[in-house]
C-alpha cells in the first residue's frame, strides 16, 4: 500500500485487515499465525469480546477528561486492581500511554524523590548493556541497545551501564549459576563505588530482557543481590516489565519469580493487550507519600495519560488474566513451547541457546555452536528469518545485535496466552522452515 503514511521504514508493509484469535488476516484473506504477539503485546489474541465490550461501554460514558482536573472510574478501578496484585510496598499507579512514557516517568520520579528528601546530588542512573527501556530520549539513554542509541548519542543524557546477567554468554566454565549471579550483581556495587553512591539515584533493569537480548532471564539470586546493594547504598530499584510483565512469564509481575519487590515498576504492552495504547508506572507508598507531603505534585504529565478508554481496556485485560486462569495457562503452554523448541532446535548446529520463561521464549542463532560465534552481521540473518517466516504465514520477532550490539541474531516468540498446544507446534514448525530457508540463502 502506497500513500502518505510515514512508517517505521520506507519499505512496503502488509495491510492487516482483521484479527481472529491468534491470527492476523491481510486484505487478500491470508492468515498469519501470531507467534510474536506484536512484540509481546497481544496476550488475549485479536478478538477478545470482553475487552472490546469494556471499551464500547466506556466510550458511551466519556472518552476523555483532562487529568489535571478530573479522574475517571475506569482509571481508579484499574489502579486498585493493579495494586491489589502488585509486589510488596507498591501502592500507587501512574497511568500513561506506553512503555517509553512509563520508563521516562520512572526516571523523572526517581530524580524528584531525591530532591524532595534533600539529596539533590543524586542524579545519575545506572542500567545494563544490551537492555532496552524505550525510544523517548530519557528512556533511550537508559537503555543499552547500541543500534537504537547510535544515531541519537549526542542527544542522550549520560547514563552508566554494567553487564547484563546473561548466563549463556558470561557464566564461566566451572562457575555455579549462583556464583555467577553474585558476580554479575556485584558489578553494580563496584560501579556505585566508582561513581560515588551519593550521586546515584536509581538502577533500572528488565527482570527478563526482551527484544535486545531475546528473553534472557536472570539466574537465581541475581535480583535478590541487586536489591541488597540498592538498599545498602540508598539507591532506588526500577524494574522495567514493559515487555516481560502482565503475565507474559507466568506471573502477573515478572519479578515475583525473582523474589524481589522494586521501588518502581513499569508495565505496558500486555496491559492493554493491543486494544488500546496504555502503560503504567507503579511506585512505592513511601515514594508517593514523600511527594504528597513535600511539593504535592509530580512535575510531569501527558495529555493522554490516564485516558478513560485505555484504562477501561487495561482493567478488562487484567480481569481476564486473573479471572480466566490465564496465568496458569501461560505456565503450562510455556512448558509446551519450551519442549517443542528443544525437540526442533535442541541439536541444531546453528542454535546456540534456547531460553525464556512462560510464553516468552527465544532461540539464539550462531555460526559455530561449539564456540558461540555469531554470524557476520552483514548477512542480516534476522531479517532473512523475518521475511521467510512471513512467507510461511508466521509472525515472529527476530532481532539483531544479540552478541555485542552489532553481531548476533535471535528470534523472540511471545504468542497470545490463549494459544493452543497445536498452534504452538505450528509456530515451531513454521519457524523451523523459516530458519532453514534463511540459512540456505
Amino acid at each position: 500500500m502506497s500513500g502518505h503514511l510515514f512508517g517505521r521504514s520506507t519499505s512496503e508493509l502488509i495491510t492487516a485487515e482483521r484479527g481472529e484469535g491468534c491470527y492476523i488476516f491481510d486484505k487478500s484473506g491470508r492468515a498469519y499465525l501470531d507467534g510474536g504477539g506484536g512484540a509481546a503485546v497481544s496476550c488475549l489474541g485479536h478478538s477478545d469480546a470482553g475487552v472490546r465490550a469494556a471499551i464500547h461501554e466506556q466510550l458511551d460514558r466519556i472518552a476523555f477528561a483532562h487529568t489535571g482536573f478530573f479522574t475517571s472510574e475506569a482509571a481508579e478501578e484499574l489502579a486498585d486492581l493493579l495494586i491489589a496484585n502488585a509486589p510488596a510496598g507498591i501502592d500507587r499507579v501512574y497511568l500513561l500511554s506506553g512503555g517509553s512514557e512509563a520508563n521516562e516517568a520512572a526516571i523523572k520520579l526517581a530524580r524528584q524523590y531525591f530532591l524532595e528528601i534533600g539529596q539533590p546530588s543524586r542524579h545519575r542512573l545506572i542500567a545494563r548493556r544490551q537492555s532496552y527501556h524505550g525510544n523517548t530520549l530519557g528512556a533511550l539513554a537508559a537503555g543499552g541497545n547500541a543500534a537504537r542509541r547510535e544515531k541519537y548519542a549526542p542527544l542522550l543524557v549520560e547514563t552508566f551501564h554494567i553487564a547484563p546477567c546473561h548466563e549463556y554468554r558470561f557464566r564461566e566454565e566451572g562457575e555455579s549459576a549462583l556464583d555467577y549471579g553474585r558476580r554479575a550483581a556485584d558489578e553494580l556495587e563496584a560501579e556505585l563505588k566508582r561513581l560515588g553512591p551519593e550521586t546515584v539515584m536509581a538502577f533500572i533493569a528488565e527482570p527478563v530482557v526482551g527484544a535486545t537480548l531475546g528473553a534472557v532471564p536472570a539466574v537465581e539470586g541475581y535480583f535478590r543481590r541487586i536489591r541488597e546493594i540498592c538498599d545498602k547504598f540508598g539507591v532506588l530499584l526500577i524494574l522495567d516489565e514493559v515487555m516481560c510483565g502482565m503475565g507474559r512469564t507466568g506471573t502477573l509481575f515478572a519479578c515475583e519469580q525473582d523474589g524481589v519487590a522494586p521501588d518502581i515498576v513499569t508495565v505496558a504492552k500486555g496491559l492493554g493487550a493491543g486494544y488500546m495504547p496504555i502503560g503504567a508506572m507503579l511506585c512505592s507508598g513511601a515514594i508517593y507519600d514523600t511527594i504528597a507531603q513535600g511539593s504535592g505534585s509530580f512535575q510531569h504529565g501527558h495529555t493522554y495519560h490516564g485516558h478513560p478508554l485505555a484504562a477501561a481496556a487495561g482493567g478488562a485485560v487484567v480481569k481476564a488474566l486473573l479471572g480466566r486462569d490465564l496465568l496458569a495457562q501461560v505456565q503450562s503452554r510455556g512448558r509446551h513451547l519450551e519442549a517443542a523448541l528443544n525437540r526442533t532446535f535442541g541439536q541444531h548446529p546453528n542454535v546456540g541457546d534456547i531460553r525464556g520463561r512462560g510464553l516468552f521464549r527465544a532461540i539464539e542463532l550462531v555460526e559455530d555452536r561449539a564456540t558461540g560465534q555469531p554470524f557476520d552481521p552483514s548477512r542480516k540473518l534476522h531479517a532473512r528469518i523475518k521475511a521467510a517466516a512471513l512467507e510461511e504465514g508466521l509472525f515472529c520477532y527476530p532481532g539483531s545485535g544479540t552478541f555485542d550490539g552489532r553481531a548476533g541474531d535471535h528470534v523472540l516468540l511471545a504468542p497470545p496466552f490463549i494459544i493452543s498446544e497445536a498452534e504452538l507446534d505450528e509456530v515451531t514448525a513454521r519457524l523451523a522452515k523459516a530458519v532453514e530457508q534463511a540459512l540456505a540463502a
